[in-house]
């Protein structure tokens, strides 16, 4: 199984969905999860992940994962070459390393990460940046390539931001 988390702040609370899914190219997922939790830190430049974690952390509590899952954060897992966390790594030392992170980030990041793979979906000239841990990111590259929907966004990660908002 396949679960993408995504959160959305309001001035109360956050609001964190995920939305599990069978196979990469699914065009419907399986379940949905959500939770609204109070926001525990201020965004904090450089350390959203203090912000984010605890959402999807709580989220997760509420899942039963088997060992072949993937997990997927709308972020980064690597941030540099030297292998500088992003939410999606924090997340993965949260879980002991037993489960692989796949972070697909929207916007670029200015550093060097050989890790890091662009991902051109559809007819859009604007890349989808892909980090991971615990799983190939080659492999993941092809696999993002190929998910549901024709535009740059995968259909299930677009209404998965569209849930959270809601």
């Amino acid at each position: 199984m396949i679960y993408a988390f995504d959160t959305y702040y309001y001035d109360d609370y956050a609001n964190t969905v995920c939305l599990a899914f069978q196979d990469w190219d699914s065009a419907q997922e399986t379940e949905i999860f959500s939770e609204k939790t109070a926001i525990t830190s201020d965004y904090e430049s450089g350390a959203f992940y203090k912000r984010e974690l605890p959402c999807i952390v709580s989220l997760l509590n509420k899942i039963n994962l088997q060992p072949c899952d993937v997990i997927i954060v709308d972020g980064y897992v690597t941030l540099d070459e030297n292998g500088k966390h992003g939410l999606g790594g924090y997340l993965y030392e949260a879980l002991d390393q037993k489960f692989p992170v796949v972070g697909i980030a929207k916007n670029g990041f200015n550093s060097n990460d050989p890790e890091r793979r662009m991902v051109f979906r559809g007819e859009s000239k604007t890349p989808l940046f892909l980090t991971a841990k615990g799983i190939d990111v080659d492999a993941v590259q092809t696999e993002i390539e190929g998910m549901h929907g024709s535009f740059r966004i995968p259909t299930l990660l677009k209404k998965l931001d569209q849930l959270t908002r809601s």
